[in-house]
């Protein structure tokens, strides 16, 4: 078997100066690779990660090398791979099958290569890794000792089999840690959905109708954002808690069928499949711009919208047009994908340092502990804390301790009213 396959060796030296950039911008996760060398962790320990393989994504993999593990590596997305960076952690001896534009059939070829490692740890972006091996690739369930997965959309899919009795081996649900959603998905989605947009369009988002279809951390933070830059945020949901909370913090919430009639652009970040549909697109403005920020390339319908169109032109980089039968024009960002990894970079350096030291400690946990139920795990508290405390002290900013006064008070019912 080969060894690894990526677009262009050539191109490891430029991956190694986006590597050490996004290092210099990883404080927590540094010092916790600086831990694994010095114990060396990992030693004889496999990991097989299905990740988006990017910048921050190598520093934590070099995490683990530092701490003696061997690792392979696939993209989680068929775009969302940065060539040069797959290069460079092959010249560190990452076992990486990852390119970007991969077509359905290359992407899963890449998820058993990752698999014909034998992982004793996975670490997973989508579940996708996980799922193969429940399914097409059960004689690896002997190796694996647990795992780890990052996103909203993962979580989702390891709780349907969990709930199933499908699970046969500890997840834990990095994505659920506080220290992970408050500030990944809120604030790293925010920013990278937006980024993503304006590279693909370069439009402005001032006076524009922004529809955002779902209002979890995702969707708080794309609309803080697209808020902040002038747009006129329009939220969908079909949780009552959440459409009220988007309604509380100022936003107009609309059914789909509505919304469609009044966008300029529109995002979804639901994690669910067709919530863009057909004869939402033939309600909606010349002009509209469709992008995806979930996981899968499923929330906005691309064959609808293909049979709906006359014609098809690629404008730019990650921008096609769909010319209707009426004349209407409508655009499709990233081909549907998610819009901020594949039309940009993904989340800030400073925002994955906190999850994937989650990542890292989760693995450090699993790795350390006899074996856990077959099951989905949270975070555990102590990681959670110790992650938001490197991050303040690595941010130089200092908190208050509790007095044994206040300690005392908080743990007593007696006192009642003074």
């Amino acid at each position: 078997m080969e060894d690894f396959r990526v677009k262009d060796l050539g191109l490891a030296s430029r991956g190694s100066l986006q590597v050490e950039w996004a290092s210099r911008h990883m404080p927590v996760l540094t010092l916790i690779k600086k831990r694994f060398s010095e114990e060396k962790s990992f030693e004889n320990i496999t990991f097989g990660a299905c990740l988006h393989v990017t910048k921050e994504t190598a520093v934590l993999i070099e995490t683990f090398l530092a701490g003696g593990a061997e690792v392979s590596l696939c993209g989680s997305n068929p775009l969302s791979t940065q060539d040069d960076v797959a290069a460079a952690l092959v010249e560190k001896g990452v076992h990486v099958y990852a390119w970007r534009g991969q077509t359905t059939e290359q992407y899963y070829w890449c998820v058993e290569r990752v698999i014909d490692y034998g992982p004793m740890i996975t670490l997973d972006d989508g579940a996708d890794l996980v799922g193969t091996i429940h399914s097409r690739r059960t004689e690896a369930l002997s190796r694996v000792k647990g795992g780890t997965e990052e996103t909203t959309t993962g979580v989702l899919r390891l709780r349907a089999m969990d709930r199933k009795g499908a699970l046969k081996y500890a997840i834990i649900a990095v994505n659920d840690a506080y220290t992970k959603y408050l500030f990944d998905n809120r604030y790293g989605t925010g920013q990278s959905t937006i980024d993503g947009i304006l590279r693909a369009t370069n439009i402005l988002l001032a006076s524009k109708n922004f529809v955002i279809c779902g209002y979890g951390w995702c969707g708080k933070g794309i609309a803080m954002r697209a808020r902040g830059m002038g747009a006129n945020v329009i939220v969908t949901e079909v949780n009552p808690l959440r459409a009220l909370e988007a309604a509380l913090n100022g936003f107009r919430v609309l059914p789909m069928h509505e919304a469609a009639k009044t966008g300029d652009i529109f995002v979804t970040t639901t994690g669910d499949t067709s919530v863009i549909r057909k004869e939402h697109m033939q309600q909606m403005k010349n002009g509209a711009l469709l992008a995806n920020s979930g996981h899968f390339n499923v929330e906005i319908d691309i064959k609808g919208l293909k049979e709906l169109a006359v014609s098809k032109r690629n404008i730019r980089q990650n921008l096609d047009e769909y010319t209707l039968t009426d004349g209407r024009k409508l655009y499709l960002l990233a081909d549907g994908r998610l819009v901020n990894l594949a039309a940009a970079e993904g989340h800030p350096s400073e925002v994955m340092d906190m999850s994937f030291a989650n990542q890292a400690l989760c693995a450090e946990h699993i790795n350390k502990t006899a074996r856990m139920p077959p099951k989905v795990h949270e975070v555990p508290k102590e990681i959670d804390e110790t992650v938001a405390r490197l991050k303040l002290d690595a941010m130089k900013i200092r908190i208050d301790d509790l007095t044994d006064e206040q300690k005392k008070y908080l743990a007593t019912w007696e006192m009642g009213t003074i």
